[in-house]
């Protein structure tokens, strides 16, 4: 599996935001899909996670509200919108596939599950 992070870039605050994710290889429709961050001096951060049907997500209490993810299985690509953009989401955001979840399993926040990640998008958002 491979994944490939885009559509970062300098944004105002208040702004939004679209990041993509595309997901190549066997059966990638059928990992769920997550957005991690990392920026320096900060852990790495768990920002939403997605079923591998779209049926299910999680978000960070730091986006919830402000961010939403989404996958078009057909296109195999998933997708984080960030609204009302603040400037502490500046970081690079990585994209993490878990490759092991079963029809069964609920979106997760723990990035030891994600087997897969992309290279990474950095966006900084400009007070």
């Amino acid at each position: 599996v491979q994944l490939q992070a885009s559509g970062g870039g300098l944004v105002q605050a208040g702004d939004s935001l679209r990041l993509s994710c595309a997901v190549s290889g066997p059966s990638s429709s059928r990992n769920n899909i997550a957005w991690f961050r990392s920026a320096p001096g900060r852990e790495r951060e768990f920002v939403a996670a997605i079923t591998r049907n779209g049926g299910s997500t999680l978000y960070a209490d730091s986006v919830k509200g402000r961010a939403t993810i989404s996958r078009d299985n057909a296109k195999k690509v998933a997708y984080l919108q960030m609204d009302s953009a603040k400037p502490e989401d500046t970081a690079v955001y990585y994209c993490a596939a878990d490759t092991r979840a079963i029809l069964s399993s609920g979106p997760r926040s723990d990035p030891t599950f994600y087997d897969y990640w992309g290279q990474g998008t950095q966006v900084t958002v400009s007070s």
